[in-house]
């Protein structure tokens, strides 16, 4: 995969990038058994009170079911197509089983159609397999790691995402995250070997606010711009400061800096807290 600039025509055209998908996806509808229309919901909760800014919009989606669990044990898959999906980042494969069921499933680099996964306790290292951490050698690439017995895949499942396997001690296994963190997660949760597919997604350019829109993405406002009615740092005349003692989120939380982790929440399982920056 490599990604493409485009001509500048336009001004918004000038900056913008796009991922190169040929060769790399299959040429396939989704299977309609496993999509299902995602109803808009703005960044709204069930009472209708905006939980997530700047939401709203975008084109019309058809999300697609990814088995997480992974949970046919012993049953060998064959790969039938690499696809697209809108609702995340990384490409999905669908896995046809010998029993007739079929499923998606995150795909990783280097999974092509034809090729055969096995989901058990223990199988062959190879890309696409998953299995027990305490069976995965040192030093693997692993993704879609479960934080609890049986949970299902929650770390690890963007784009080019890959953790690194560094050892064991006392029934966990310590595991580096992409963000840096190293962490502890009981030996017999079950993990996915390799790396996640669409590494070039961090490259792209978005290049103009319209496309944006087209995902779903509404502008950004500045706290102080608004009303006091709608942000603790709004009201005032002209461009007036914050005039608080810290800065605070829409909700009124403290920001920028405030640590937000609960305080009975467990620490023990966070060996070392992550070092690489977030992006803004």
């Amino acid at each position: 995969m490599a990604v493409k600039m485009v001509k500048p025509i336009t001004a918004g055209r000038r900056n913008m990038s796009q991922v190169i998908r040929t060769g790399v996806l299959t040429e396939s509808k989704p299977l309609k058994s496993l999509t299902w229309g995602m109803k808009r919901r703005s960044g709204r909760n069930s009472r209708g009170v905006i939980t997530a800014q700047h939401r709203g919009g975008g084109a019309k989606r058809r999300m697609r079911l990814v088995d997480l669990k992974q949970t046919k044990l012993g049953i060998p898959g064959l790969v039938k197509s690499i696809e697209y999906d809108p609702g995340r980042s990384v490409y999905i494969a669908l896995i046809s089983f010998l029993d007739g069921e079929k499923n998606y499933i995150l795909a990783p680099v280097d999974l092509k159609v034809g090729d055969r996964v096995v989901y058990n306790v223990n199988t062959k290292i190879k890309t696409g397999n998953r299995l027990m951490l305490k069976n995965i050698p040192s030093g693997a690439w692993i993704h879609s790691i479960e934080m609890q017995p049986g949970r299902g895949g929650q770390l690890v499942r963007s784009a080019g995402g890959a953790a690194t396997l560094l050892g064991f001690d006392k029934g966990y296994a310590q595991v580096r995250l992409p963000s840096g963190e190293v962490r502890l997660i009981p030996e017999i949760c079950f993990a996915s070997i390799g790396t996640l597919s669409n590494p070039d997604h961090n490259n792209v350019k978005i290049g103009m606010a319209g496309r944006k829109r087209h995902m779903g993405r509404r502008p950004i406002v500045r706290g102080k711009a608004k009303n006091p009615v709608d942000h603790p740092h709004g009201g005032g005349e002209g461009g007036s400061p914050i005039g608080l003692k810290h800065p605070k989120t829409p909700t009124g939380k403290p920001t920028k800096g405030y640590k937000t982790r609960k305080k009975r929440k467990p620490h023990w399982y966070v060996i070392k807290p992550r070092t690489k920056k977030r992006r803004k």
